[in-house]
């Protein structure tokens, strides 16, 4: 894809209840050995709780989880599940229903929107890519693509109504002015999609 590069200050300055958070957690995690939203890090925390603690201090709220079939709440503070209606659903209608729970809440602009397999993520970076004031932004780090990605709201609901159906983020993107972000957070291109993966963008963070 071809992005306008951008430059953006660190700054956990967001207007309060500008950005909402959807951590996009409803895989089986097959490669993981189960769910990855449950999946821990060495300091305890499941990659759930880790995730939603980098979106809150980023900035975002509300911030909601789509989660396997059939999960029970696991009462983080400031995060609200929404479990999927059937399983073996992609991304892309998972980010769907997500933002679907969304539309009902009056005070966000944007959203930023992270998969579970992210939990390395900074919130200065969230920060970051909610101050670029485009349409969506996405994070690059050392000339790699990261997330999460930030979207407007027009564009998160054109995406829950099937006006934009996608079948991937990616297409979505697109077709709306979308820039780079750039970051210094090896966490924003870590994808922990698998315990090797893990291991290995832990080792660069330490």
């Amino acid at each position: 894809m071809n992005f306008l590069c951008v430059s953006a200050p660190l700054r956990l300055c967001v207007e309060s209840g500008s950005l909402a958070g959807l951590i996009l957690a409803g895989g089986e995690g097959s490669r993981f050995g189960g769910p990855k939203a449950w999946a821990l890090l060495p300091d305890g925390r499941t990659f759930l709780e880790a995730c939603t603690a980098s979106l809150r201090s980023g900035g975002a709220a509300p911030v909601v989880a789509t989660l396997p079939p059939g999960s029970d709440d696991p009462q983080i503070e400031g995060l609200e599940v929404v479990p999927l209606p059937e399983p073996d659903l992609d991304m892309f209608a998972s980010l769907q229903i997500g933002v679907q729970q969304l539309a009902g809440k009056a005070e966000w602009s944007q959203v930023a929107l992270l998969p579970v397999d992210h939990p390395l993520v900074q919130p200065e970076t969230i920060a970051a890519l909610a101050r670029s004031e485009s349409s969506a932004a996405i994070p690059r780090h050392r000339g790699k693509h990261g997330h999460p990605v930030i979207i407007g709201r027009a564009t998160a609901e054109m995406i829950a109504s099937g006006e934009l159906p996608g079948p991937t983020l990616r297409e979505v993107l697109r077709e709306i002015s979308a820039v780079d972000v750039e970051v210094n957070d090896p966490g924003a291109v870590a994808n922990c999609n698998t315990p090797g993966a893990l291991a290995r963008a832990l080792a660069v963070l330490e």
